[in-house]
């Protein structure tokens, strides 16, 4: 049963306390690399066979492939996705940004170019388990902020191929190639290159264990966008919430792994008795019912405040992925929040609607990560150049203070460099 705990009398260090089943593959995934690294395609085919049980004819999908998976998902679905990909593409248009330019009446010139990121590489999980939402959630930013190839990998199911509705899905985001592989070979291919798979400039989208500490050990041979943690909830509810509905929000996450995090945050007693027995009656009704159980004795919590603006701390302080304010005034309430990947305003805004459908993006930090990161966005397939023009005029006269800035810190070199255009005996 979900874990009760009273603010202020209960230790924070048992309120905030987060369990975690960890494992070091740091070693495993270390060799990974350097096998890929060393031996490209075959040694990405042989990792294939021994974590997928699959080595495909070929890594690359090809477009019959593809068309074959439209075909087997069928046209209703291909619609929904067409659906979802139109409300994510209208939410990340707006996130678009241009360059700027200071032109100085001394005729200095200062400014910023926004350039794409020339490819990216994009990990989804696969086999048994598919989430065309994720494809749609970083295909369609990349393809917004303008990269001139857009690389898809994703585990083979046993059979060799790509689940249908992953490649389906990447049909309809624009994919511009799309490669049978997973795992930390995969993440590997697309960090240094294989004869096959191109290198990336950066590598988002979430994964395993192994996926995570792959990205860990590659960062800084390319970018990536974050160590994706285990799933969270954080939900505060007032005392007119309906408590069958806080459950199935707290149960949408906790059905995803064992180590998820479901909270509720509340300053009604009765709220918090309701929901308890409640998700006592809907656990045993899902088809994930052992995860959702693992998820909600470890990391399950009910937690009862004072007020609201005391739960609204608690949230900050926790700095969770989602957080779902089913209050009567959720948008005075949503000025306190502050550190939260994605905010849910109000009883009719299930998280759901964020991971599928509404367009904001669902790949989002973790781990209390929100304090200081934020979601998946066009931003992340972007880098951003600085530019610098000064007259002749401009820096003679600017120099001495260039100089006296370099000296300040020992740089006499940097000094000398501004005033040598001007002076030649400062390099006698």
């Amino acid at each position: 049963m979900i874990r009760l705990y009273r603010y202020g009398d209960d230790p924070d260090r048992q309120i905030f306390a987060r369990q975690a089943e960890t494992a070091d593959v740091s070693a495993a995934v270390k060799e990974i690399l350097a096998a890929v690294e060393q031996r490209g395609d075959a040694a990405v085919l042989e990792y294939g066979r021994c974590f997928d049980g699959a080595a495909p004819e070929q890594l690359e999908a090809d477009a019959a492939a593809i068309e074959k998976a439209r075909e087997a998902v069928g046209e209703d679905f291909l619609q929904l996705l067409e659906r979802a990909a139109g409300n994510i593409r209208a939410y990340h248009a707006m996130q678009r940004r241009e360059g700027f330019e200071i032109r100085r009446p001394d005729g200095v010139i200062l400014g910023e170019r926004i350039l794409p990121l020339r490819r990216a590489g994009l990990y989804v999980p696969g086999g048994t388990a598919a989430y065309p939402s994720t494809v749609l959630m970083n295909v369609i930013p990349a393809k917004i902020a303008g990269c001139e190839e857009v690389v898809l990998v994703s585990p083979p199911t046993c059979g060799g191929e790509i689940h249908p509705a992953i490649l389906a899905a990447a049909s309809v985001a624009g994919a511009d190639r799309i490669f049978r592989c997973g795992g930390a070979q995969a993440i590997a291919a697309l960090a240094f290159g294989t004869e096959t798979i191109p290198a990336a400039d950066k590598i988002t989208g979430p994964g395993n264990v192994y996926v995570a500490e792959a990205k860990r050990q590659v960062f800084g041979r390319v970018a990536i966008d974050m160590i994706a943690g285990p799933s969270e909830i954080l939900i505060i509810a007032d005392g007119e919430a309906d408590p069958t509905e806080v459950s199935a929000d707290l149960l949408s996450q906790a059905e995803h792994d064992k180590n998820a995090s479901a909270v509720l945050v509340t300053d009604s007693e009765s709220l918090a008795a309701a929901v308890q027995a409640e998700l006592e009656r809907q656990i045993p009704l899902l088809p994930r019912k052992e995860i959702a159980r693992a998820s909600v004795d470890n990391n399950g919590k009910i937690i009862l405040t004072e007020d609201l603006l005391q739960a609204a701390r608690i949230a900050d302080r926790l700095a969770p992925e989602h957080v779902e304010l089913c209050v009567k005034e959720p948008c005075v309430l949503f000025e306190k929040i502050r550190s939260a990947g994605s905010v849910f305003l109000g009883r009719y805004c299930p998280e759901a609607l964020g991971d599928y459908y509404a367009g904001p993006n669902h790949t989002l930090p973790t781990g209390g990560t929100a304090r200081f990161s934020s979601a998946l966005s066009v931003d992340d397939f972007i880098r951003k150049t600085q530019y610098i023009y000064y007259t002749e005029k401009a820096l003679k006269e600017e120099a001495p203070d260039i100089a006296a800035f370099a000296r300040r810190e020992g740089l006499e070199a940097h000094a000398r460099s501004a005033l040598v255009r001007f002076d030649r005996e400062v390099i006698q």
